[in-house]
């Protein structure tokens, strides 16, 4: 063989050593996609199967923090998922659109949701009350000092009915204007940059309010208030298929309100401070809050 066949000779290999190479390279790029797009397909059909549970980083979900934690909603053999926001509106829109089954919220939210033609199964009323607090900066201290100035709060909620009740009857020097803030820990934000007058809270913000040194202008339990609510969308309540999970779920969320009435909440600071987005001090401040069991009839 010349000098000259053999550098054809290579050439012919490289070349085909190349070729084979690009084709191996397009076949696992390929597989690569075929592998990525069932796996999204099948994660998606997972998703569409578990029961969903929307949740917001506050007191009246602790029993769902816990439950997810402790693996307790795990332990049932059924795929339960929570889902967080920061917005009851965000909540609201997905449960009304069919993306969870269940949320926590409150009674006032769920009157609404119903008018839209929602049709809805409450299962339990939490613990949930909700505080108005003047900001220390505006030097405000009773709710007849609400004249012009602001309070934020959520439409369509318990804190726009408690605006109401607590605004009754009360002489103001001027119109007391209601601003839409859906998410708490915005809310919370607010106040700490002295950004609005007076902001309504549950727990755990309603103490980090006061840590901050925000004035207490009215309290939903003083009142006799109960509004928070747990609630499933009808739909998914009635669904045979999906009649098992419900059952995991409240044998799961009865299990963390037995433990954490056993053992209080101080014992699942970790997990407070990791949904809620609190600090040590906020949880050791926390007033002491007894949960009830689900009891569906």
């Amino acid at each position: 063989m010349t000098v000259l066949d053999m550098k054809k000779s290579f050439i012919y290999i490289l070349s085909l050593a190349l070729l084979l190479l690009i084709s191996s390279c397009g076949e696992s790029r390929q597989t690569r996609i075929a592998r990525t797009r069932a796996e999204y397909e099948k994660q998606v059909r997972a998703n569409r199967a578990a029961l969903k549970i929307g949740a917001l980083p506050t007191m009246d979900c602790l029993p769902l923090f816990i439950a997810q934690d402790d693996s307790l909603f795990k332990m049932t053999g059924s795929d339960i998922r929570l889902k967080m926001r920061n917005s009851q509106l965000d909540n609201d829109t997905a449960f009304i659109g069919g993306s969870i089954e269940g949320m926590v919220t409150d009674i006032k939210r769920l009157e609404n949701i119903e008018k839209k033609g929602i049709a809805v199964k409450r299962i339990a009323t939490t613990n949930a009350y909700w505080q108005l607090y003047g900001n220390p900066k505006a030097r405000i201290f009773e709710v007849k000092q609400l004249g012009n100035k602001m309070v934020a709060m959520t439409r369509y909620s318990a804190t726009d009915y408690l605006t109401d009740v607590a605004l009754k009857g009360v002489k103001t020097q001027g119109t007391v204007y209601r601003v839409q803030f859906n998410d708490v820990k915005l809310r919370l934000k607010m106040l700490l940059n002295n950004e609005m007058d007076a902001l309504w809270f549950t727990e755990p913000q309603a103490t980090q309010a006061r840590l901050f040194g925000a004035n207490l202008l009215y309290d939903s339990q003083k009142a006799g208030f109960h509004l928070g609510s747990l609630a499933f969308r009808q739909q998914a309540w009635d669904d045979k298929a999906r009649k098992k999970q419900i059952a995991d779920f409240i044998s799961a969320y009865n299990q963390a309100v037995d433990s954490i009435n056993a053992h209080g909440i101080a014992h699942y600071s970790g997990i407070i401070q990791k949904y809620c987005g609190c600090n040590d001090k906020t949880v050791k401040a926390l007033p002491r809050l007894r949960y009830q069991h689900i009891q569906v009839k």
